[in-house]
């Protein structure tokens, strides 16, 4: 006979569980990007080529991800100076570390507005096939960075929306925490 104390854990132990589990599952339906990808380079720095950032949507984007829990914008420890990083503070329980390139740092907008991101690697596969982004050339570089991307410069708002729920979807894959 279970007792109580066991029924209890037990429930305990499936709530969490119930809680916790969307937080992995990532939906990739995602619409297809308007007009031809942008040229990037090669090689490192990868860059993106011919678009630039529209200042007042890179400052929502930066506004929104401020939100997410436990995350604070400053310079990048990976990229190109000029660059704003993502950085997961330290009392976030990282549930994927060796998805990100460099400390805590799971993305990162760019000058022109492009950003890298460490996305689910289903997530990735979908946002290039629609595509909003391209493999970084380190992808394939080291187990776990199969979803390093980078993620186009959103030059509308609708364009935003969907850079915003990649973002998310990092943020959730890297963390394991639901996207609020």
């Amino acid at each position: 006979m279970i007792r109580f104390s066991q029924r209890f854990t037990i429930l305990a132990a499936a709530s969490l569980f119930a809680c916790v589990t969307p937080a992995f599952a990532q939906d990739v339906s995602i619409p297809n990007r308007d007009g031809p990808r942008p040229e990037t380079t090669n090689g490192v720095p990868h860059i993106q080529l011919g678009l630039e950032a529209v200042p007042e949507l890179t400052e929502v984007m930066l506004k929104q991800v401020a939100e997410l829990s436990g995350v604070t914008l400053g310079s990048t420890r990976v990229s190109l100076p000029g660059a704003v990083g993502f950085q997961l503070n330290t009392d976030i329980i990282l549930a994927e570390p060796d998805a990100i390139v460099g400390g805590r740092e799971f993305a990162h907008v760019h000058p022109d507005g492009s950003l890298h991101a460490s996305l689910e690697p289903e997530l990735a596969r979908a946002a290039v096939n629609a595509g909003w982004a391209t493999p970084h050339p380190w992808a394939d570089q080291r187990p776990r960075w199969e979803g390093f991307v980078m993620i186009y410069t959103p030059t509308t708002k609708a364009e935003l929306d969907v850079v915003h729920q990649l973002v998310r979807g990092s943020y959730t894959y890297v963390t394991g925490l639901p996207a609020p």
